[in-house]
């Protein structure tokens, strides 16, 4: 499976406690999004193209 890098909103902050953000890349057919906070020790959740598409939705309601 190939996967790109780990990307994160520009909208986000600048890792301090008060800022919430979620990290996504491509991976295969899907995406996988993780816990920016988190890093490399955050759950990775895999999604497939509509998955993420309606993510991406929801979250800009």
């Amino acid at each position: 499976m190939t996967t790109s890098k780990w990307r994160k909103s520009s909208r986000s902050g600048n890792g301090d406690a008060g800022s919430n953000c979620v990290e996504a890349r491509a991976a295969g057919a899907g995406f996988e999004v993780r816990d920016s906070k988190l890093s490399e020790d955050s759950p990775v959740l895999g999604l497939t193209q509509g998955d993420f598409t309606a993510l991406l939705e929801s979250a800009q309601r």
